[in-house]
């Protein structure tokens, strides 16, 4: 009786934590949309092809979303992950249209690229001491070039049957691009909370002092946490190209802002030191149904962008409010009691600053 009693007082405050948390916010609003587009449709949203096309196109911003949030895990920004998803998809493109490449070694060697790249980015910030703004802006503008110089005005579209049936394939109505998906989410969350290089990927970015001052070193991480980027960024090439009837020089092009907004609504701190798995996965499910709900409207893409940007800026005023808030709080919490006047006048003389002494 008293282990259950125990378990219970332990359920319950995490229960309750867990109901007040943007995770939870952001699966009320998953549900809420779905249902309400599937009423709009008059039922034809809930059906099979319906499901499959939503959740197919679906993969690709849960991905870019996870490239974004290991990033900032560590206080870094990666402003070219739109352009290296695009290079590597046009990448694999050409290694399989032009050069003849089989469809699996095409795309061994693009997901490589993409990581490669990551890694040489994050040596070159820890190299050269520059922002990780400016670096990943240079790198966005060589890339976007090189991009350009694979596929040209062209788009790209006589590669493997193969990966356009992989891309295609989705047993029960569920697409295998989008389980590959949150297989990936699932690992990397296994890799941030219950290993030793994603805790310190942690440490690094909440407190980079602490984190040296504890033998970490926070250059590793930062070049780790852009490896894994660039990783991630080379999954959602491969989950576009399998999905899209073809590539050419606009795949990646507006993959910046969804990459930013699934992170940061879904929890993520700007800062650092924190990782939201779950909340970035639920986060793309949001933009998502938003961009059907465009589709199925006919609304302006120019709106859908600005409230997504919106939402964007909403979140991270409102988190600030909400750090400056609780910062107030302790601060008021730590702050000592003045002292009494009989205190003042008991206190002995040899405690009083001496006139002329040092400042």
């Amino acid at each position: 009786m008293t282990t259950l009693q125990d378990r219970s007082a332990a359920v319950l405050p995490a229960l309750r934590r867990f109901s007040r948390s943007t995770t939870t916010t952001l699966l009320c609003v998953v549900l809420a949309g779905y249902v309400a587009l599937g009423i709009a449709s008059s039922g034809s949203f809930f059906e099979g092809p319906s499901v499959r096309t939503f959740l197919q196109y679906l993969a690709t911003p849960i991905l870019i979303g996870l490239a974004q949030m290991v990033a900032l895990c560590v206080g870094q920004l990666n402003l070219a992950v739109g352009a290296l998803g695009g290079f590597t998809a046009c990448l694999m493109g050409v290694l399989m249209a032009d050069s003849g490449v089989p469809a699996g070694l095409a795309v061994l060697i693009g997901v490589l690229t993409a990581t490669l790249i990551g890694l040489v980015t994050g040596l070159f910030i820890v190299a050269t001491q520059i922002n990780g703004f400016i670096v990943t802006l240079g790198t966005m503008t060589i890339l976007l070039g090189a991009q350009y110089r694979l596929s040209g005005t062209r788009t790209i579209d006589g590669y493997s049957a193969t990966l356009r049936d992989l891309g295609r394939a989705a047993p029960l109505n569920i697409p295998l691009v989008f389980v590959a998906a949150l297989v990936a989410a699932a690992l990397l969350a296994a890799f941030m909370y219950r290993t030793v290089p994603g805790r310190r990927l942690l440490a690094a970015g909440g407190n980079p002092l602490a984190a040296r001052l504890s033998g970490i070193s926070t250059d590793r991480q930062i070049v780790l946490a852009h490896t894994v980027s660039g990783l991630l960024v080379g999954i959602a090439a491969l989950t576009a190209t399998a999905s899209l009837p073809g590539v050419n020089r606009s795949v990646g092009g507006d993959w910046l802002l969804p990459s930013f907004a699934a992170p940061i609504i879904g929890g993520v701190a700007l800062t650092g030191g924190s990782v939201a798995v779950f909340g970035t996965v639920l986060a793309a499910f949001v933009m998502r149904l938003i961009d059907t709900a465009r589709a199925q409207f006919s609304l302006d893409p120019s709106w859908v962008n600005f409230l997504i940007g919106l939402v964007v800026l909403g979140t991270v005023v409102g988190g600030r409010i909400h750090q400056t808030h609780l910062d107030r709080k302790g601060g008021a919490a730590v702050r000592p009691e003045p002292p009494s006047p009989q205190a003042a006048d008991a206190q002995p003389e040899a405690s009083l600053p001496r006139q002329g002494g040092a400042r």
